[in-house]
């Protein structure tokens, strides 16, 4: 199968570059120099993987995500000259699946990106094994359809991001159980993941603003200091 491969950079010797390894590695590769030609793209071609600049003339990188996020599930790795902590964590939150700190290796972005599609795009591939026959999971006012990718709070679906719901169905598939990140980053990222653990704690935040009523105090997703993360039934 071809796999489809957006790289959004102006510098067009980086796209180049880029260009240079990912077709090596057999990838179907589309280019485009700034922010409104690469959702054009993207409105057009069943993209795989999306190589997002940070900063882009006409329509910046956070602006394309947002867009982009509102049509495509494509895996998306977001550039950036800037090391700031705030500007990772934006990026993740806007949908970003993982970054990279220019300047890098082009080797470090290809084998980041085969890490990422390994796992089936929108999620888990036993994620509709979880439960005996496909009964959804239920938490009280929590109910998780692993079938139907769906997630309810009381009456109301909550629209989760294929990793927001792949780290939920992980951790509630085990109540109680503490997940470390390393072993979250391999079940949800996968074992060859060699990305930061920062994303765990990024995707966790924005997961408990969907699901809990104080993010602040959760009541399902807790974090256990210096280990990781577990999920409370009650």
């Amino acid at each position: 199968m071809t796999i489809r491969a957006l790289i959004v950079e102006d510098e067009q010797d980086l796209v180049a570059l880029l260009r240079l390894h990912l077709e090596r590695e057999g990838f179907e590769v589309h280019e485009a120099l700034d922010g409104p030609a690469a959702l054009e793209i993207a409105r057009r071609v069943d993209l795989d993987v999306v190589v997002l600049d940070w900063m882009l003339p006409k329509l910046g990188g956070m602006e394309v995500l947002r867009e982009l996020r509102s049509f495509s599930d494509a895996y998306v790795v977001m550039l950036t000259a800037r090391t700031e902590e705030v500007d990772r964590v934006v990026g993740l939150s806007t949908g970003a699946d993982d970054y990279l700190t220019k300047p890098f290796s082009p080797a470090e972005l290809v084998a980041r990106v085969r890490a990422m599609l390994r796992r089936p795009r929108g999620g888990l591939a036993s994620a509709g094994s979880v439960t005996s026959e496909g009964t959804p999971l239920r938490f009280g006012g929590l109910s998780v359809d692993t079938v139907r990718r769906e997630v309810r709070v009381g009456e109301k679906e909550v629209d989760l991001t294929a990793l927001e719901f792949d780290l939920l169905v992980t951790l509630a598939a085990s109540p109680g159980a503490v997940f470390s990140r390393d072993r979250l980053l391999e079940k949800v990222w996968g074992g060859d993941y060699f990305g930061s653990d920062h994303v765990i704690d990024v995707h966790i935040a924005n997961l408990r603003k969907k699901i809990e009523a104080d993010p602040s105090n959760p009541r399902y997703v807790q974090t256990i200091r210096g280990v990781g993360y577990r999920f409370r039934p009650a």
